[in-house]
């Protein structure tokens, strides 16, 4: 899968939380300043090229929806910058955030709490 562009990426979470719509419908969704019409219908048709949108034709004009969920996107974007950025280890990743102080300790306590479900249910299955 493709990796977007700041842009685009804007664009698609839109189109996510609205479901589909017309390049108005989008930029009715921006926050000020906006861009121009036109960059956005850009944007969109290059989302549609690399298969991210697709879009429904009325005439002249197009309703565009996501046909790559965000679920999907977000699991390919993530392992994409464990690869890059954690060699692709996920002790790594942890290892980062606990050693940096990002984590506090009430987190740290909840996703102990959750790997430990999760083992538990591997175990079992």
């Amino acid at each position: 899968m493709k990796e977007l562009t700041k842009a685009e990426e804007q664009i698609m979470h839109i189109l996510w939380k609205i479901e589909k719509g017309f390049v108005h419908d989008i930029l009715d969704q921006m926050n000020e300043p906006k861009p121009a019409y036109n960059t956005v219908s850009t944007i969109v048709r290059i989302l549609e090229k690399k298969g991210f949108v697709e879009h429904n034709a009325y005439g002249k004009s197009h309703e565009y929806y996501p046909v790559v969920s965000r679920k999907e996107y977000t699991r390919n974007y993530f392992k994409s910058f464990l690869k890059n950025y954690f060699s692709n280890s996920h002790k790594e990743l942890v290892s980062f955030f606990t050693k940096n102080n990002s984590l506090d300790i009430k987190e740290m306590e909840e996703i102990k709490k959750l790997m430990s479900e999760e083992i538990k249910k591997q175990k079992k299955g």
